[in-house]
């Protein structure tokens, strides 16, 4: 009968973790060093299979040692073995990291939602725009002839009080009367108050 093939160190070389975690608690390093490499393999495979990616894979398992390191003291025997403990803190902080990850990625797609979505409606402010020039149209004609193109050349064209005197070949006291005339009408055929 054969004989049966076993995967891993011989029993023999397992090392006593419990008592290995005790001399961690007081800040022995060479305790930690064995801890260290006969946990790092199970821890990175649980945290690689959680996340997927080996940078981060990595970068978890050293967060996960780093806090054996630190948290030595806390390890209790009675609540279970070392390496059950070490893959309870591998498998929180690997669950944390996806989390974390999912979560900026949330905040980043509702950024890019927001930075689409218009601060106003897009097709209520072109009809309203539509009908105020609709409504200007119809004021401008209730403008006498003379009235209309002063307004005309100074409001649409741009051209100074003085310009129009002069393109229109009249005074420049006739444009500001023109003027103020026309604007009055327009205020009240608009129905803004002064």
């Amino acid at each position: 009968m054969k004989e049966p093939v076993r995967i891993g160190p011989p029993p023999s070389a397992v090392p006593d973790l419990e008592a290995l975690m005790g001399q961690v608690a007081v800040g022995d390093r060479d305790a930690f060093t064995t801890v260290y490499d006969t946990v790092a393999g199970p821890v990175l495979g649980l945290v690689r299979r959680v996340l997927r990616d080996p940078a981060q894979s990595e970068e978890v398992t050293q967060e996960v040692l780093v806090e054996v390191w630190r948290t030595a003291a806390r390890y209790r025997p009675a609540e279970g073995t070392v390496m059950t403990w070490v893959m309870t803190l591998a498998h929180r902080r690997a669950v944390d990291r996806v989390r974390s990850v999912q979560a900026a990625a949330d905040r980043e797609e509702r950024a890019a939602l927001l930075d689409r979505t218009r601060a106003f409606d897009e097709v209520a402010e072109q009809v309203e725009t539509r009908l105020e020039r609709e409504q200007v149209r119809r004021c401008l004609r209730t403008l006498t002839e003379l009235q209309r193109e002063s307004v005309s050349l100074a409001y649409y064209r741009g051209l100074a009080y003085r310009e129009v005197a002069e393109l229109l070949t009249v005074p420049l006291g006739t444009v500001k009367t023109r003027l103020r005339d026309g604007l009055i009408r327009l205020r009240d055929c608009l129905g803004v108050s002064a």
